[in-house]
């Protein structure tokens, strides 16, 4: 079978490996779809995403869709379309039994952080524990079904804020992440207002239920607006903006992965409004929530701008990197 492998900065090929075997509790699946999320660009262009140093060669992809090629126990039938939760829980922590994505000792596919690193999905075929698998229901086709995993990650950051119903949601940074936490707190009934920096996104934003939209670059967000803010850029600056625009009481979510390292933040607004930051971390089981929404609204499909082979993975991870022209770009294998 065909793999992309992520050799090291900027050199990905696609070689010839050989077909893996389900062993018991474990199905293989026929890949479809991968999405490419930020950290596999980072993968791509810097060999590391963080402290994760590529030291052998890493098939990237956690965004998958695809169907069943084979379940040894006979649960699931040959061509059963699917998605896959792509998280291997770890070891339980007192206080955090309900929390298992934040358990030690997991893993996650496409990620360097583990030794032998976890590989990934963009190769013809994949193995996954049963339990990981997601049949999808029958007026979900397999290519929307790709966005199940960052649709679960808004949902999860969403969760946090709790009900947003007929609330002002502000959500910084329309890239990816940010297109899906803006269906995801438009389909919870929030007046939802999205920002970026260029108008390519904020473009895909309104298409995906945003009332209004900011270019950050040119307009001030209004302070003391909204009673969510979803901070989806990963930008230090925007804490300070997120922290601002709330309102007294109100509550901010940290979904865009920071640098790991000490940047300035204005905090005399979460002090003096009273503010509950919370932080938001990949998700425990909202893929199932994802695939029923992802189900329910088709419009949520329009998030994928770009279809590449893997055979042009430079070119893919290019485009992915630009976000004036491209929302999610996908792999079709």
């Amino acid at each position: 079978m065909k793999s992309l492998l992520i050799e090291s900065a900027r050199t990905a090929a696609v070689r010839e490996v050989a077909v893996p075997e389900p062993e018991e509790g474990q199905v293989r699946l026929r890949v479809a779809y991968v999405g490419i999320c930020g950290s596999d660009l980072h993968y791509f262009f810097d060999g590391a995403n963080g402290a994760f140093v590529v030291r052998e060669p890493l098939v990237p992809g956690h965004e998958l869709s695809g169907t069943v090629d084979l379940d040894p126990s006979g649960a699931l039938a040959p061509g059963t379309p699917v998605t896959v939760h792509p998280a291997r829980f770890g070891t339980p922590r007192e206080g955090i039994e309900d929390a298992p994505h934040l358990w030690p000792g997991g893993s996650y596919l496409g990620s360097a952080s583990t030794w032998p690193h976890t590989q990934g999905a963009a190769s013809e075929y994949l193995i996954v524990e049963s339990g990981m698998v997601r049949p999808l229901p029958t007026q979900l086709p397999v290519r929307r079904a790709v966005l199940a995993e960052p649709l679960a990650v808004a949902l999860h950051a969403l969760g946090k804020a709790g009900p947003v119903e007929g609330l002002e949601v502000l959500v910084t940074g329309s890239g990816p992440i940010g297109l899906m936490a803006v269906a995801a707190a438009t389909a919870a009934g929030a007046r939802v207002t999205a920002t970026d920096v260029l108008a390519g996104p904020l473009e895909r934003a309104r298409a995906l239920g945003a009332r209004a939209t900011i270019d950050v670059s040119t307009e001030a967000v209004e302070a003391g607006a909204y009673a969510v803010v979803l901070e989806c850029s990963g930008v230090p600056v925007s804490i300070s903006t997120a922290l601002k625009a709330v309102r007294a009481g109100g509550t901010v979510v940290q979904v865009g992965m920071l640098p790991d390292d000490e940047r300035p933040v204005n905090l005399a607004p979460f002090i003096s409004k009273e503010v509950r930051y919370f932080g938001a971390f990949r998700f425990r089981d909202e893929i199932d929530a994802a695939v029923e929404l992802l189900a329910a609204n088709p419009a949520i499909e329009s998030a994928i701008t770009h279809e590449f082979a893997v055979a042009d993975a430079d070119e893919a991870f290019a485009v992915a990197r630009d976000s004036e022209r491209s929302g999610k770009v996908v792999f079709a294998l």
